[in-house]
This record gives structure tokens, C-alpha cells and sequence, in this order.
């Protein structure tokens, strides 16, 4: 079996984002970047499988500047086998990458393909439902527990009540949630060895998707500051202030 995980590459999420001077968006000059936490969590999770001998091979792909390539060697270094970078010079909308991961899909055949649930760079939580909507395949989102069985895949989800336990036919789409498990660190001699592993480009043109932009970005804001709280001298001014000037009661 074969294991496709995208990843993507964002803003380190230690960073604290800024936005641009004239809120276009947000500042990504000298910026330290990393691959989506979600993502690094569906390549452990891959790894774990082919460890356990239910794959043979994981292939990571990244759509994205030249710079994704980076992203991928922290996959590869991480323990999957080769990457695939398409290269896309502007941002690209969930549905654009999920046509594009189709298109993958179509080439490279997996019977899985494991996507973190969001990307924390603009929290669409798309991509996966619209991929597995594009290829006819089965779909199980925000995956806290996986378990493969034959040509079924057992998924724990996590919903308002409780953890949710249900069973999909492979081949299928899992988009994975932050408590599925703990990615590993990079030895020294498996960031060495990344190195030498292969990663293809491809272009968007050589896949044949139109990734023009649907929506228009008209203005991006930082969250207003966080004001001082208040000190109050007795219960019935609690009372009264949340009463008359929160208006929360």
C-alpha cells in the first residue's frame, strides 16, 4: 500500500504573525516558516503505518514556491520515502490544491492519503473533504484514532459528545486531528540521508488545473488589543456592571 500525505508549508507557529502595512495581508519577509503542525502529525501518522507493515512507501507533496521543497525535506527527514513538489508562484485556494492533489492521486495511485485537518495559516479545513469529494473516495475527518483493517480503516473522531467510532472502505480520504499522536524528531543521520532522496517537480501546467484565485482578499486587520480588566468593591457591583454595561446577563 501506498501513503500520500500534502503538506504544507506556513508560518512557524512561534511566530507571531504581523500583518502589512497596507493590509494586504500578512508579513512572510524574513519570517521563519515550518510544515503545518496538522501535517507533521498525518506524516507521523503514516510512518507509524508503514513501521507497523500495513504500507510500503509514504510520498509527501507540497504545492507551493521553491521553498516548499524545504518543507518536504522535514518530512523526508522525518522517515518517508520521496517527495513531490508542484510548484505554484501565488497562493493557492483548498479547491485549486485539491484538484491538484487529484491529479497526483491519478498518477501516483495510493490506497491513502492522509492531510492534517486545517492548515493554521487560514484555517480553511477544506482541502480533504473537497479531495475526497473529487475522487469518489470514502472521507473521515478530524482523526484522533486510526486503525487500518484489511480494506477498512477504523477512525476515532472527536464530536461535541463524545468520540465518535466509525469504519470506512479503503482507498479513503483521513484528515487528522492534533491528539491522533506525537510526531518524532529528526535524528542527525536521517536529515542527513533526506538529503540524497529524490523529490520530483511537477508544474500546475503539466497537471492541467486552473488555480486562479476565486476570492479577493479586500482587507487583512490585527484583533483589537485586549483591554485592562476592573476591580470592583462588592458582589452587587459585579452584578451590576455585568447587568448594565457587558449586558451579559
Amino acid at each position: 500500500m501506498k501513503i500520500l500525505v500534502p503538506v504544507k508549508r506556513v508560518i512557524d507557529y512561534n511566530v507571531k504573525v504581523r500583518v502589512k502595512p497596507d493590509q494586504s495581508g500578512v508579513e512572510l519577509a524574513n519570517v521563519k516558516m515550518a510544515m503545518n503542525p496538522f501535517d507533521e502529525i498525518a506524516v507521523e501518522q503514516a510512518l507509524r503505518i508503514k513501521e507497523a507493515g500495513q504500507a510500503e512507501e509514504v510520498v509527501l507533496v507540497s504545492v507551493g514556491p521553491q521553498q516548499s521543497q524545504e518543507t518536504i525535506r522535514t518530512g523526508l527527514a522525518m522517515g518517508a520515502d520521496r517527495g513531490i513538489h508542484i510548484e505554484a508562484g501565488q497562493d493557492v485556494e483548498p479547491l485549486a490544491v485539491a484538484k491538484l492533489l487529484t491529479a497526483v492521486v491519478g498518477k501516483e495511485n495510493p490506497s491513502l492519503v492522509l492531510c492534517g485537518k486545517q492548515a493554521i495559516d487560514d484555517d480553511s479545513n477544506q482541502t480533504a473533504q473537497m479531495l475526497s469529494a473529487l475522487l469518489g473516495w470514502s472521507q473521515a475527518t478530524f482523526a484522533s484514532g486510526v486503525e487500518l483493517a484489511g480494506d477498512k480503516a477504523n477512525i476515532i473522531r472527536e464530536v461535541d459528545g463524545g468520540l465518535e467510532h466509525i469504519e470506512v472502505s479503503m482507498p479513503a480520504v483521513i484528515s487528522v486531528d492534533l491528539r491522533l499522536n506525537e510526531p518524532r524528531y529528526a535524528s542527525l543521520p536521517n536529515i542527513m540521508k533526506a538529503k540524497k532522496k529524490p523529490i520530483d517537480s511537477l508544474s500546475v501546467d503539466e497537471l492541467g488545473v486552473d488555480i486562479s484565485p476565486r476570492l479577493t482578499v479586500l482587507k487583512v486587520e490585527e484583533p483589537e488589543a485586549r483591554q485592562a480588566g476592573i476591580k470592583v468593591e462588592s458582589i452587587s457591583e459585579l452584578v451590576d456592571k455585568l447587568k448594565n454595561e457587558a449586558k451579559v446577563i
